[in-house]
Order: structure tokens, then C-alpha cells, then sequence
């Protein structure tokens, strides 16, 4: 069962106070705490209610009210969610709320599961949503692999796209050092580049076994022509041009490409300027 442990807000939080580096320091351990107990699953705090509004529902019609609202103790400041078996078991993780975040009010309330509900048209369409949401993965990201270049090409593409390169680990610091020959001990067997977010993963394919990509590419959505056909410029030197970059019946800019490293690149911007 899952519980939300909610934050109740204060003319402080009200005003977008922030918390002292002292609260912020002690939820962290609290929050680690219930993350080594297998407890936590989300923790957010929000910003005050005059950065957002109300909508009730009617019958015909949305009304809208913006705020700030007055009634600042029926107001949430932040939340928690953890996994506890009874109410008598989120109540003592509660119960552990960081003292530093003193005279803060809690609430602890449980969260409906599927299994409470009659079954049922509606019930199905949630018992479907969930099914789907069981089968997606926890994330996606291109694999590259190169033929000894990889270590050069994430540097290059860290470079031309703002990432942050998080991992280039060569093979003689792997387990895989003594399976590949003394030449290749400083090539890459893993490397991972953020950039924003967006993972892009590679790895030099051991002697032999090297096979040029064919029939899949990268594809990079830019939200400016001008950045789109920048990178595109970029990555297209001492590449192959597929497809110049230019407009298209479904794209403002468009273009295709094979780069340096033998990796293909469609560089699209169906919006924007």
C-alpha cells in the first residue's frame, strides 16, 4: 500500500520562504533513510499557492480562480509518498519527520488501489492504463557502437549538443580487460553521455566484431531552423550527406546524414523559426 505524508503549509511557506540549509540537509537524511528502508517513492516540495490557481468543474464550464488562497493550513507545502503496510506503519515513518522543520503539521493518508473498487467499465479502463504502465521501461537510450573511435565521437557529440560526458570506462578497467588483446586495453568498453536528460550510451566493439550501423539513425528535434541546420553543418564534416538540410512538405528544416564515425543523424525541426 502506498501513503502520501502530506506537508501542510504556513504563512512562511505561503510567502515562498525556503527552507533553511539545516532543513534541507535533514529531510535529505530522511528522505535516504526511508530509501535504504525501501520505503520512499517520491518526495516533492511545492511552491507557494500564489504561483497557482484553482479550476472548478461545472457541468458546462471551467472556473478559474488564480491565487494566492487564504486559507494557508488547508494548503499542501509538500509531500512524501512511501510504501507501508498499515496506517499504524506510515504514521511511524511520519512520526520521523525531520525536528528541524519545527511546528511543521502532517497529514498521513492512504492512497486508493484498484483492488478497492467494484469491477467494472471504469475500473477496466484503469486495470488497461496499468497493464500498459507495468511494460514500460524505466528508460530509453541509443546504443552506439563504434570501432575504436568511441572515446573521440562522445567527446565530439558532448561538444556539438551540450552534454555531459558521465562514463568513459576503457576496457582494462572492466572485467572484460583480460578478453581483448594489449592494443585495445584503452578503448572504450562503456561510455554514457547526458545530454539534458536524453541518454546517449556507446562502446568500441571489440576487434573483429565491429559492424557498421545500417538502417537506424539518431534523430534530434531542434525547436530553431538556425539550430537545427547548425548541427547539422557540424556533424555532416568529413561525413556523408544523405539528404542536405533544407525545407520540407512536413519540416521548416530537415536533413540526413552519415557522421565521421559512421553513425546516422536525421536532424529535423518541423517548428518554431
Amino acid at each position: 500500500m502506498h501513503y502520501i505524508i502530506i506537508r501542510k503549509a504556513d504563512a512562511a511557506t505561503e510567502r515562498g520562504e525556503l527552507p533553511s540549509n539545516d532543513v534541507l540537509s535533514a529531510m535529505a537524511n530522511y528522505n535516504n533513510h526511508l530509501l535504504k528502508a525501501g520505503v520512499f517513492v517520491s518526495g516533492q516540495g511545492l511552491r507557494p499557492s500564489s504561483e497557482g490557481c484553482r479550476l472548478h468543474i461545472q457541468p458546462e464550464d471551467v472556473v478559474l480562480s488564480d491565487g494566492p488562497f487564504t486559507e494557508s493550513k488547508e494548503l499542501i507545502a509538500g509531500f512524501t509518498v512511501i510504501k507501508a503496510n498499515s496506517l499504524e506503519e506510515a504514521r511511524a515513518w511520519a512520526s520521523q519527520w525531520p525536528k528541524e522543520d519545527a511546528g511543521a503539521q502532517l497529514e498521513v493518508r492512504r492512497f486508493f488501489e484498484l483492488s478497492d473498487f467494484e469491477p467494472g467499465s471504469g475500473l477496466a479502463k484503469h486495470q488497461q492504463m496499468a497493464a500498459q504502465m507495468e511494460r514500460l521501461p524505466v528508460s530509453m537510450a541509443s546504443y552506439l557502437t563504434f570501432p575504436g573511435t568511441c572515446r573521440e565521437a562522445m567527446q565530439r557529440y558532448a561538444e556539438l549538443l551540450g552534454g555531459e560526458i558521465e562514463l568513459l570506462m576503457p576496457f582494462k578497467d572492466s572485467p572484460m580487460a583480460g578478453d581483448v588483446p594489449a592494443d585495445w586495453q584503452d578503448n572504450i568498453m562503456h561510455a554514457r553521455l547526458n545530454i539534458g536528460g536524453r541518454i546517449l550510451m556507446g562502446s568500441d566493439a571489440p576487434p573483429g566484431q565491429y559492424q557498421a550501423p545500417q538502417g537506424i539513425s539518431v534523430q534530434l528535434e531542434f525547436d530553431t531552423v538556425a539550430k537545427a541546420q547548425t548541427l547539422f553543418q557540424a556533424l555532416a564534416q568529413n561525413g556523408q550527406v544523405l539528404m542536405p538540410f533544407g525545407p520540407t512538405f512536413w519540416a521548416k528544416g530537415f536533413g540526413m546524414l552519415t557522421d565521421r564515425f559512421g553513425i546516422g543523424w536525421i536532424i529535423n525541426c518541423d517548428q518554431g523559426d
